[in-house]
C-alpha cells in the first residue's frame, strides 16, 4: 500500500507535473490517441485524477486513491475503487483498457494483465502506455528514483518485459507508438508521434485479446 500512500499524500504534486510539463503531457496523449480504439467502451486502470481518461473519452475508471479518485470524478469519470489485480468488472464488460503510467506501479504484473484480459470483450484491445526502462528518461528516473515521491516505489520496465508480460497474459498483434525524444522539462512543444521503439521515452504497446482462445 506505500505505493497507494505517496499518491493519496501528493495530489497536488502529481497534478503540477502535468501542468508544469504540458508538451511532454500532449505528447503522451497523442500517441495514445494514435492507437485508441475510435468506437467502444474503455476503462482506464490506474485512473488517478483523470488526466489522460477525461481527454480521451474514456469514461469509467479504476484506483485505489480516494484522493486521486475524487479529483477523476470531478473530471466527468465514474471510478471505481480498487486495483489492477482485482478489477471490480464484469467479465468481457470492456472494448478497451489503458495503463497510463501505472504498470511500474503494480504490486503484480501478470495478475493485472490476466484481469485486464477478463474485463475485455473477445477481439478488445490493451493500449499500456510506460516510460521505457531502457531509454534516456528511463534511465535518468532510475538512477534519481529515490529523490522522487513517487518513482521510488516504480519498478520501471523496458518493452520487451511488457512483450513478454502481454504474451504470457493471452495478448497478440502488438502495435508500438514512441514519442518523447528531449527531456519533459525542455520542451516547449510536443514531440512527434513514431512508430515502433527504441527512441523515445514514452512508449504506448497496444495489444489485442483473440476472438477465440
Amino acid at each position: 500500500m506505500g505505493r497507494v500512500k505517496s499518491f493519496e499524500k501528493n495530489v497536488d504534486r502529481y497534478e503540477a507535473w502535468f501542468d508544469r510539463n504540458q508538451a511532454a503531457y500532449q505528447s503522451e496523449l497523442q500517441a495514445l490517441r494514435t492507437l485508441l480504439p475510435k468506437n467502444g467502451k474503455g476503462l482506464e486502470v490506474g485512473v488517478g485524477t483523470g488526466r489522460f481518461a477525461a481527454p480521451l473519452g474514456v469514461r469509467v475508471g479504476v484506483d485505489p486513491s480516494t484522493a486521486m479518485a475524487k479529483v477523476a470524478m470531478e473530471r466527468g469519470i465514474e471510478v471505481r475503487f480498487g486495483v489492477g489485480e482485482n478489477l471490480p468488472c464484469k467479465d468481457s464488460s470492456f472494448d478497451f483498457i489503458l495503463l497510463v503510467t501505472t504498470i511500474c506501479f503494480l504490486d503484480d504484473v501478470p495478475a493485472a494483465l490476466r484481469e485486464a484480459y477478463r474485463v475485455l470483450t473477445a477481439g478488445g484491445y490493451i493500449l499500456v502506455g510506460f516510460i521505457n526502462r531502457e531509454s534516456t528518461l528511463g534511465k535518468a528516473y532510475e538512477k534519481r528514483k529515490q529523490d522522487n515521491e513517487f518513482y521510488r516505489q516504480a519498478t520501471f520496465l523496458s518493452v520487451d518485459e511488457v512483450v513478454i508480460h502481454l504474451q504470457r497474459a493471452g495478448f497478440r498483434d502488438f502495435v508500438f507508438r514512441q514519442t518523447i525524444f528531449q527531456n519533459p522539462e525542455e520542451m516547449k512543444q510536443p514531440d512527434l508521434v513514431r512508430p515502433g521503439y527504441g527512441e523515445g521515452s514514452f512508449v504506448v504497446v497496444r495489444a489485442k485479446k483473440p476472438l477465440k482462445h
